[in-house]
């Protein structure tokens, strides 16, 4: 079994990685290509996964992928707690939720380090091409497939991960007793991904359909961006994005 002592070091290995992404970001101009590139695939992730999010059994889990692991939202704050509590986590949180930190902050450093090399090439792409064109040649610039596929794997193995923890009820129970003290340590945004998480795979039961279902839908959507021929590639994503606006 892995040792705290190695949690921390990844946890905060990654997040420094992500750190060092937007200060970067902030000293080239480029928060702003990273935040549209980030509206694009949030766009395509809900007209994606539609069908899921009809669901009452699906929702909660999608909403957790959605919002903690590829939203749009600033997640300084968590990242600030999990940098803090890194070398304290099998003191503070159950011992099991360890890895999952650890899959966590992968993902993110994955994430960022993929938004913001595609928004580089984003930056400097016309405008006029228009948004599906400018997005599909960004990404190929970009290349990275294999970072890609790790990124799919990770998501994957969270999931299941999560799967096998909720399972646990000793550890649920463990979790929301946290919940007090973790608000008084000013742990409350890891809190809330831990326990959002939880609730969220408890609700959905049997995971693996679930989980195959994004294996699936992703990984035809990174050849599609990498392998299609470009008017092929635009018209889809364009369709899909048009699916997805209010």
């Amino acid at each position: 079994m892995t040792s705290d002592t190695s949690f921390a070091a990844q946890i905060r290995g990654h997040l420094q990685q992500v750190a060092g992404l937007r200060t970067q970001a902030a000293d080239t101009d480029r928060l702003a290509a990273v935040q549209a590139v980030k509206r694009l695939q949030a766009q395509r992730f809900r007209a994606s996964y539609s069908d899921l999010s009809r669901s009452t059994r699906t929702q909660p889990a999608l909403r957790f992928f959605l919002d903690e692991l590829y939203g749009e939202h600033d997640f300084s704050r968590r990242d600030e707690q999990f940098g803090r509590i890194a070398g304290a986590l099998e003191r503070l949180f159950p011992a099991a939720v360890g890895q999952l930190a650890v899959d966590l902050t992968e993902m993110h450093a994955l994430t960022e380090t993929l938004d913001h090399a595609l928004a580089s090439h984003w930056q400097v792409l016309p405008a006029e091409a228009g948004s599906a064109e400018r997005y599909i040649l960004a990404w190929r610039r970009c290349g990275a497939r294999r970072e890609r596929e790790r990124q799919l794997a990770v998501v994957q193995h969270m999931g299941a991960e999560l799967q096998r923890l909720t399972r646990m009820r000793s550890l649920r129970l463990g979790l929301r007793m946290m919940r007090k003290p973790a608000e008084a340590a000013g742990l409350d945004a890891l809190q809330h991904f831990l326990e959002s998480g939880f609730d969220a795979f408890a609700a959905l039961g049997d995971a693996s359909s679930f989980l195959r279902t994004i294996a699936q839908r992703e990984a035809q959507w990174i050849e599609t961006l990498f392998d299609a021929p470009l008017a092929d590639a635009c018209h889809r994503l364009d369709v899909e994005l048009s699916r997805a606006a209010p």
